[in-house]
């Protein structure tokens, strides 16, 4: 009885284990690639937000050379 018990274990038990670690592994490499892509969106962002700034203090400075009386006023 025991042997048959654990023969039934043994042959249900490896599959499962198999689909088990198979099920982990495909959520880890989808974790990994959902980082990598918050990354390179990270990096779109930076990049995004040093281009915005520098065409402000490109406008910034345009005003300032089109109106100089008036950069007492916007200091």
């Amino acid at each position: 009885m025991i042997v048959g018990a654990l023969s039934v274990i043994l042959a249900f038990g490896i599959p499962i284990t198999a689909i088990i670690t198979s099920h982990i592994q495909k959520q880890t490499k989808m974790q990994q690639e959902m980082l990598k892509d918050q990354l390179e969106l990270e990096k779109l962002k930076h990049e995004n937000y040093l281009i915005e700034t520098e065409k402000m203090r490109l406008e910034l400075e345009k005003i300032r050379l089109e109106n100089p009386k008036d950069e007492i006023k916007l200091m």
